[in-house]
């Protein structure tokens, strides 16, 4: 038996041995069956969607901007200014991918908001290879372009912002009107109910101020979704500077000639906290059948539409808005900084210009959400009232009374 009990042993072991010769020959069999380059990704130059299709859109105008969502000159000037943050060095493994591609590459992502791997197998890239060529074209975008169309406003930014409200929308000493969108998202990663918003989705939210023309002034990316829009604005860093005066907001002018200075102001939905600078809706319990408060709400709603058709243009141009993204966090915040960048690049496309007649009346309607009011003061009371005022006076316009009384417009 004892020989039994060393025989058997001597063979045990020998057995664990041969185990491992194996797992270590199925380990290198792995690693050579390991390519730097997929076989059919070694076939982009012959069949990549880049490569066979793009040379064709530029002989035909009008496709070429249904593709890329801008005209041949556009994408050209944005690739000669970002070119040299996407560039990589070819080496003796792989030749890099250029950078006229990669851009190509991120505007279709943001076009069709298709996932990394479908757009990998359409420009015969790999896949980690597409998610990074997309957060690489993104920061480059943000960070050339943002000084540009996105910088700090000065004081006589504001005045134009203004002049643009009362010129188009017929309300004065109004700099910009503000709101939030939710940015739908996969559920991100051990994130609870963080991200958890009111109509059932997982989301962060674009706060956004928006001037006369569609074109974001300053935006805000990140905040949990749970947060009503009142709280993100109170944590946001243009909430922040509002609140504190350092904004370089100009200083109070009159509604009418020779009358009483009133602050220059930012209109919002009922989301918003009533303040001097900031002017929300009566709330419908307030009105009470008097047609004073319903012009006022109607004429501050049509100026504050501005923003729900910003972000209308914003979700039609890139329809990545339409869909979930299903990428975490911090990478949904770098493509909406980046497509907010080119939304202001191109809101002059006459393809996205909005029929302002048409856009004119307020489309959608007023929530009681009068429970968010807070740190209502009396000076802030009365600027809504002296707002009101002049809407109902002087600062009147011809279809008005049609439009609340009747719901339609008459002009």
């Amino acid at each position: 038996m004892e020989g039994e009990w060393v025989s058997s042993s001597s063979s045990s072991s020998e057995f664990e041995e041969d185990i491992e010769n194996v797992a270590a020959a199925v380990i290198i069999q792995e690693r050579r069956c390991r390519k730097w380059v997929h076989d059919i990704n070694l076939k982009r130059e012959e069949s990549g969607e880049f490569h066979t299709l793009f040379k064709q859109l530029e002989e035909d105008p009008q496709r070429f901007h249904m593709y890329f969502r801008m005209n041949k000159e556009e994408f050209e000037f944005i690739h000669n200014q970002i070119k040299e943050k996407t560039q990589k060095e070819n080496t003796q493994f792989r030749i890099a991918v250029n950078t006229r591609e990669k851009l190509a590459v991120c505007l279709r992502f943001l076009a069709t908001g298709n996932s990394f791997r479908s757009l990998g197998f359409s420009f015969r890239l790999g896949f980690s290879t597409v998610r990074e060529i997309v957060i690489t074209v993104c920061d480059a975008i943000w960070e050339k372009f943002q000084p540009i169309v996105m910088p700090e406003p000065t004081e006589q930014f504001w005045k134009n912002s203004a002049a643009r409200f009362k010129e188009q929308w017929n309300f004065p000493n109004c700099i910009a009107a503000i709101d939030g969108k939710h940015v739908n998202i996969q559920c991100p990663i051990n994130a609870g109910s963080a991200f958890y918003n009111y109509k059932g989705n997982h989301s962060i939210v674009l706060l956004a101020l928006v001037d006369a023309d569609y074109k974001f002034i300053t935006i805000d990316v990140g905040s949990y979704g749970r947060n009503s829009d009142g709280c993100v604005f109170a944590n946001s860093r243009f909430g922040k500077k509002l609140e504190c005066n350092a904004l370089n907001v100009p200083q109070n002018a009159p509604l009418v000639e020779n009358g009483e200075p009133q602050p220059h102001i930012i209109v919002g939905d009922e989301a918003f906290p009533l303040k001097k600078y900031l002017l929300r809706p009566y709330g419908r319990h307030h009105l009470d059948g008097d047609e004073t408060k319903k012009i006022f709400n109607y004429r501050l709603s049509r100026a504050r539409n501005v923003v729900e058709n910003a972000f209308g243009i914003l979700t039609a141009r890139w329809r990545i808005f339409r869909r979930y993204m299903e990428v975490q966090p911090n990478i949904v915040d770098r493509i909406v900084l980046a497509s907010c960048c080119l939304h202001n690049m191109l809101c002059k496309d006459n393809m996205f210009e909005p029929d302002v007649q048409a856009l004119s009346l307020p489309t959608c309607a007023l929530r009681n959400l009068d429970h968010l009011r807070r740190n209502n003061t009396r000076e802030s009371f009365q600027v809504r009232e002296n707002f009101k005022e002049y809407f109902n006076s002087l600062g009147s316009v011809p279809w008005q009374l049609n439009v609340v009384r009747r719901g339609r417009s008459q002009n």
